[in-house]
């Protein structure tokens, strides 16, 4: 039986290039057959990818470790391309080849390494409203073979850079969303093979993006720039060691093209005539191009990515071309998504063809209410001659129809497609088991964290918001962490935050803050704002990152100090603008914030929790004064909460909010929890079966139940089908989650609200309770990042199957198990230095404690 090692990563990244750090960290799994397998030895190897010299050898390492080693070996530099392998050493006393090297490749680590400017077209524009995109270019020489070559390159607003007249990469919206006036991403490109000995070109196009176009509550330009710029530096080895270095600088010239506007609210606008053939060529004629002028841009913002980019992911064909009562042609493309259109059409010059987005339809017209100001609309104009393509490049759109209007002939759902964009995350989790429509639910709920995954956590991602908001992310984070691979998405994101935070320790409603300019008070709500401790501590616990504590540490300090101050000295925080158990199903349309659930009694619970949370990871940081200062600081919040809020254990409670925050984050006494999960129970069934909770209450709300004995409350609530409920929105043709409960309500009439999104993931932080519960697989309390955990599912609701598999950095787990004819069987999978504790349901048996490898039982089913 062989051992191989694959799964090479450098920090959260498959052979990252243009990495940020120079202390970088190491992480590998294993892949064998032998059971109960651990590695107990290992050796790394770090070389030089030109030379092939040896930076670091660890020499055999005698330790299971294999995730976030960090690299030990000589201070890395700039530039500086290398190599590494792994051979691991296992209890069996067998040993592994060496794995097939992996690669990474340092980017700019200082600012002085930069000899780029920042540069903007040298002409005026009207501030008003989206001008033409700026098209700006460069030739140069390079005198001999090229050995290799990179490209780094941002903009204030988006990008798409060209080399003699080929794309550079595949991204999407780059740089990215970033806090642009303290972190600015930079992209690395490998560039080698676009280049040549003689002349070249080097070109670029600009959309105004986040940084320039309409964005915000209001809707407005120029949240972050009034002019758009590009940094770009092209740095060539030649074969002969000889360097080229082609930087943006004043000697650029610059033009407008085909795109005459482009927004992300909007949509892109491009006149096919205009267009501008060979313009990043060598010797294109760029005479009558204007020049450019130098854009005060500051390198030291400039920071590498942590995560994967937007890229195009998926098309999807459309299921129906129909004609609408009014006579418009509406394309359906069978599934709510984030991204854009592409067609290929024939026509006459000068051929206007509109396409307008929405969610869902009314009366059999695209429903536009919820997109609130955004227009969301792309316009195309032939150029005339032939077969034309086209697909915008400097917007998206949330939608699943098109309504297409000024189409030459007839529209055949031949001519369209949908092309899904999101960053490009890989996906880690997927669920399945006997109910269909429980299955559509798990697809909803992955589909809204590919829809608003798209750079930064946004709430959705078609009306005019897309914000970063912290509540939202907070819930869904652990739902997230299953799904998909967030390490380093999350860790971008987070350091926004940071950098966002206000000096008081205050943190934004929303990351980045764009609401500081018109809503200069819209920070610090309780279950919002504590995503500054939370997230954190979900990355550690789900990918075992030490490091993202470290980083994010005073950031979570800074927020817990913000509350004690707003607490006072009864540890009751009772003040301030809160959102609250927002979106309860019983508020009215308007009224998002009047919840049942008192938002001060949400306010001390998330004060007593995050304060625990900061607690524990002090410890782990080994910071042990501040450990048991903040042990002691939630251990006296709980008794204040106790005595103010829930003097009698919540008996008369009447919220399920309420109820379930007390349960999860362990604000009663032991011998009052019983009591209240009842109480929590009693509620459910005054409701008729349904959840009465928003987006605070919600995602622990099954597993409040589950954990104290109410096993068939919480699956009564997963397949209840009538409103409010998981599955309402399942039974009324939902492809996604929904923000309400009831965006469609029974009468098939749309919510009157003013926010209406039909794409929103917070509410589909259920699909935690899926994996940990019915599928039964859980993190050890005590061991993050999958090292060990638990299998222990929960049988129930009539399924009578259920199969869930996780892809952790250790290689991946699988559950599943079977209700057939009396018999229960189930079969896990463990992988390689891992273990897992084995609870089965019913009478099968205490606790079993199993190795690597496949394991099955069976048994009569319990009773």
């Amino acid at each position: 039986m062989t051992t191989r090692v694959v799964g090479l990563r450098c920090e959260h990244l498959v052979d990252p290039i243009g990495l940020g750090v120079a202390s970088l960290r190491l992480s590998w799994r294993t892949e064998t057959e032998i059971g109960g397998w651990k590695q107990s030895a290992y050796q790394i190897e770090v070389r030089e990818r030109l030379d092939g010299a040896v930076l670091w050898d660890s020499g055999r390492v005698a330790s299971g470790e294999s995730v976030l080693i960090p690299y030990e070996g000589p201070p890395l530099t700039s530039r500086q391309q290398c190599e590494w392998r792994v051979r691991v050493w296992g209890n069996d006393g067998g040993e592994s080849d060496w794995n097939d090297p992996a690669r990474f490749e340092i980017g700019l680590l200082d600012p002085d390494d930069w000899s780029a400017q920042f540069i903007t077209p040298d002409w005026e524009e009207d501030a008003a409203e989206s001008p033409p995109c700026p098209y700006l270019r460069r030739e140069f020489e390079i005198g001999g073979e090229v050995a290799g070559a990179r490209l780094f390159a941002t903009a204030m607003g988006v990008y798409e850079a060209e080399i003699n007249g080929v794309r550079v990469g595949d991204h999407v919206l780059a740089p990215g969303w970033t806090s642009y006036h303290h972190r600015l991403r930079y992209q690395t490109y490998d560039v080698t093979s676009l280049l040549r000995s003689g002349p070249n070109a080097i070109g670029a196009i600009i959309g105004d993006g986040w940084a320039r176009g309409y964005f915000g509550i209001p809707a407005k330009r120029q949240r972050y720039t009034e002019k758009v710029a590009l940094l770009a530096q092209l740095e060539v080895t030649l074969t002969n060691g000889d360097k080229v270095i082609v930087a943006t600088d004043e000697s650029w010239r610059a033009t407008t093209g085909p795109i005459v506007a482009s927004d992300l609210y909007n949509g892109d606008s491009y006149d096919a005539r205009l267009e501008l053939p060979g313009w990043s060529e060598a010797r294109y004629d760029g005479s009558a191009w204007a020049g450019v002028r130098l854009y005060e841009g500051d390198v030291g913002a400039l920071v590498a990515a942590s995560g994967p980019p937007v890229r195009r992911i998926e098309e999807v064909r459309p299921v129906e071309v129909t004609t609408s009562p009014s006579g418009k042609t509406v394309v359906d493309f069978g599934q709510n998504l984030a991204g854009r259109v592409r067609l290929r059409v024939s026509g006459a010059a000068g051929t206007v063809i509109t396409i307008r987005h929405a969610e869902v339809l009314e009366d059999g017209e695209i429903f536009t209410r919820a997109l609130n100001s955004a227009r969301a609309t792309d316009s195309y104009t032939l150029k005339g001659g032939g077969v034309e393509e086209y697909e915008p490049r400097f917007t998206f759109h949330g939608f699943r129809y098109a309504e297409v209007s000024g189409w030459p002939g007839t529209l055949t759902p031949d001519d369209l497609v949908a092309v899904v964009c999101h960053s490009d995350l890989e996906r880690t989790g997927w669920f399945e088991c006997s109910d269909p429509d429980l299955n559509r639910l798990h697809e909803n709920i992955v589909w809204s964290q590919r829809g608003n995954f798209l750079d930064v956590p946004t709430d959705c991602p078609q009306r005019s918001e897309r914000l970063g908001w912290t509540g939202d992310i907070q819930t869904f984070a652990p739902t997230a962490s299953l799904l998909y691979d967030v390490a380093g998405f999350l860790t971008s994101w987070l350091a926004d935050l940071a950098a966002e935070q206000l000096p008081d320790g205050g943190v934004p409603w929303v990351v980045p803050d764009v609401l500081a300019e018109d809503m200069p008070r819209a920070s610090s709500s309780a279950g919002w704002s504590d995503a500054a401790v939370i997230v954190p501590w979900v990355l550690y616990r789900y990918y075992g990152d030490r490091g993202i504590l470290a980083t994010q540490y005073e950031s979570m300090k800074g927020w817990v100090e913000h509350v004690v101050r707003r607490a006072g000295d009864d540890l009751i925080w009772d003040n301030g603008f809160q959102f609250g158990d927002w979106l309860d199903p019983a508020a009215p349309p308007n009224e998002p914030a009047n919840a049942r659930a008192d938002r001060y009694f949400v306010c001390t619970a998330y004060f007593a929790h995050s304060t625990q949370l900061l607690a524990q990871a002090a410890a782990v940081l080994d910071k042990g004064e501040d450990a048991d200062h903040y042990a002691a600081l939630a251990a006296r919040t709980r008794e204040a909460f106790r005595e103010r809020y829930a003097p009698d254990g919540l008996r008369g409670s009447t919220a399920q909010t309420e109820l379930v925050l007390a349960l999860a984050f362990d604000l009663l006494p032991e011998g009052q929890r019983g009591g209240a999960a009842a109480r929590l129970a009693h509620l459910v069934a005054e409701e008729g079966g349904h959840l009465g909770t928003g987006f605070l209450g919600t995602p622990d709300l099954c597993a409040a139940l589950t954990g104290h004995g109410f096993v068939d409350v919480a699956y009564e609530l997963l397949l209840q089908r009538t409103c409010p409920s998981w599955l309402y929105p399942v039974t009324q043709g939902a492809t996604t989650i929904w923000e309400r409960w009831d965006a469609i309500q029974p009468d098939g009439s749309i919510n009157p609200g003013e926010m209406l999104s039909f794409n929103h993931y917070a509410f589909g932080a259920i699909g935690a309770w899926l994996y940990e519960s019915v599928a039964g697989i859980r993190l050890d309390e005590e061991q993050p990042g999958w090292r060990r955990f638990r299998i222990q599912p929960r049988p129930g609701g009539g399924l009578t199957y259920v199969r869930a598999r996780i892809l952790t950095r250790y290689g991946p787990i699988e559950s599943a198990w079977e209700l057939d004819h009396g018999r229960f069987s189930m079969s896990v999978e463990v992988p390689p230095n891992t273990s897992a504790r084995v609870l089965l349901p019913g009478d099968g048996g205490g606790p079993i404690e199993v190795g690597s490898g496949r394991h099955s039982w069976e048994f009569a089913a319990p009773g």
